[in-house]
């Protein structure tokens, strides 16, 4: 149990990452709370997940009632989480009993109460000296109850008998029509409500978590997605997140020299997010690639996140460019992660990511492209994930680049948002003339340096990219072949000068020596 301040509620944390964010440390000790939520959203394995943590964390013994699952179904269903039900029970450290109810056989009759469930229930705590107690479900305890005043009754007599012995209690419940439950009584009784939703938006599913009261505590109120997987159960707090990420100044080459120099000579801030946007074959992921490149050459790792092209593909491609990742592949520096967005939810999608950062630790993370993220989910939950992931990888001090596809009527404008909180946006884009498309790059902000305001002509060569001067004139901007074709008159014209320059230079000369042997002829005739 975390210790309170003097006046804070004393609270139980549940271990379940994000969720004791979400509630300041945890759930009310030695109170009831109540997790509701509809079939399959969680409630089960959450409150499994809080007993669990509490008897291998937090040095509290649970007991779990259970009054629908067998205790083999039960450990067969947690263990999926890395739960071992077994040796905890083995250990004196978890009791799991479950107790049959039939509800044909339950009658309601004057004086019916519940000192036989206090009695098994006082056994168990008493046999591990529990801490924490698990009823799953409420529903198939008083299912058969009709008496509103009886069940009222007898909720608020199991939750004060629970408070007098000091357990702090979770209780799970069904959603009901238009209550948080089907009897709609437990959340009037419980110091704690939790709600969990599993819904689907455009065939995705996603996880959603509420904390609708909280008694005596400060909480997090709006809905938080959660998700739950082979290390357990997630919760990705969206307000949680706090702007104290570090700033520094160090700066890392873009692995092309000539866009350096457009950057104060220096390149990206380390740390910094940068954003490459810009319509299709323009050379974004090019891009992406020579700072994966050079990254690998000064031995660091990078992790490549890839939504439109496989592994192979991407090796592939890079290839016709000078750019070959096998070795650095083979000797562990670059990963390369390609899936469809569409694949899973996304704040699966940010969980995997996340894991998959902590265990390759890298410096810098590539997100090719974040636009793809659109197709996984509504364009709101995308800007909020990519929100997280960046004030993640800006919280662990790695440089992170992203791609994104842009529309051609409006380029300075990304559909995630996602510019303004990007540190360096460089925008790559195709102009049309005489016949020809041809690239330019220039750089639309670049925060904390000072940076070029110039079109450069983006050139992609099998060595490589390289950034030329476009030529400006009274006609526009010249790129390609018409830059090329003025250029070749400039260099006629300044042949021309350069011929006639020498042309001058000569018949000067001849003058010179003329008139110095005239002076010669005549400083003789003086002598003489």
């Amino acid at each position: 149990m975390a210790r309170p301040r003097p006046g804070q509620l004393p609270k139980s944390p549940t271990g379940i990452a994000g969720l004791d964010a979400i509630t300041g440390g945890g759930l009310p000790s030695g109170r009831p709370t109540l997790i509701c939520g509809g079939a399959g959203c969680g409630k089960t394995l959450m409150s499994a997940a809080f007993l669990v943590n509490g008897a291998t964390r937090y040095d509290e013994p649970g007991v779990f009632m259970t009054f629908e699952e067998t205790a083999d179904e039960l450990a067969q269903n947690v263990s999926s989480l890395g739960y071992d039900l077994e040796a905890l029970q083995a250990k004196k450290r978890l009791v799991v009993d479950h107790v049959h109810i039939d509800r044909a056989e339950i009658e309601e009759l004057e004086g019916y109460d519940l000192e036989g469930l206090f009695i098994r229930l006082d056994l168990a705590i008493r046999s591990v000296g529990a801490k924490r107690v698990v009823l799953d479900t409420l529903e198939s305890l008083f299912g058969g109850f009709r008496d509103q005043a009886l069940l009222r009754a007898e909720l608020r007599r199991l939750f004060r008998w629970l408070k007098a012995r000091g357990v702090t209690a979770v209780t799970t419940g069904e959603r009901g029509d238009g209550v948080l439950t089907r009897s709609g009584l437990e959340e009037y009784v419980s110091d704690c409500v939790i709600v969990l939703d599993h819904r689907v938006d455009g065939q995705v599913s996603t996880r959603r978590l509420r904390v609708v009261k909280y008694r005596g505590s400060a909480h997090g109120t709006n809905e938080y997605p959660f998700l739950i997987d082979a290390d357990g159960i997630t919760v990705l707090p969206i307000t949680s997140l706090e702007l104290t990420h570090a700033a520094p100044v160090e700066r890392i080459t873009t692995g092309i020299p000539a866009l350096d120099d457009m950057l104060e000579g220096g390149g990206y801030f380390r740390g910094s997010t940068i954003l490459v946007s810009g319509t299709a074959g323009t050379g974004k992921s090019s891009i992406a690639a020579h700072l994966a490149l050079s990254t690998c050459e000064r031995g660091e790792k990078c992790l490549f996140f890839a939504f439109e092209e496989s592994e192979a593909q991407i090796l592939r491609n890079t290839r016709s460019i000078g750019i070959d990742f096998a070795p650095y592949i083979e000797s562990g520096l670059i990963r390369f992660h390609a899936s469809r967005p569409t694949r899973q939810g996304l704040e699966r999608h940010l969980a995997e990511m996340q894991k998959l950062v902590a265990a390759h630790a890298p410096s810098v993370v590539i997100v090719d492209p974040v636009s793809n993220l659109i197709t996984a989910g509504p364009e709101q939950d995308a800007r909020s994930m990519l929100t997280r992931l960046i004030d993640f990888l800006k919280s662990h001090g790695i440089t992170a680049l992203l791609t994104n596809l842009s529309a051609a009527l409006d380029l300075e404008e990304t559909q995630l948002s996602v510019s303004s909180v990007a540190d360096t946006w460089l925008l790559v884009r195709d102009i049309e003339s005489n016949g020809e498309r041809n690239r330019v790059m220039y750089v639309l902000k670049s925060r904390g340096m000072a940076h070029s305001n110039q079109l450069r002509e983006f050139v992609i060569t099998d060595a490589g990219i390289d950034l030329v001067d476009v030529y400006v004139d009274a006609d526009g901007v010249l790129t390609g072949s018409a830059r090329m074709a003025r250029e070749e008159l400039e260099r006629s014209a300044q042949l021309l000068r350069d011929q006639e320059t020498e042309r001058r230079r000569r018949e000067l000369e001849r003058k010179r020596q003329v008139l110095q042997s005239r002076i010669r002829a005549l400083e003789a005739e003086f002598a003489a």
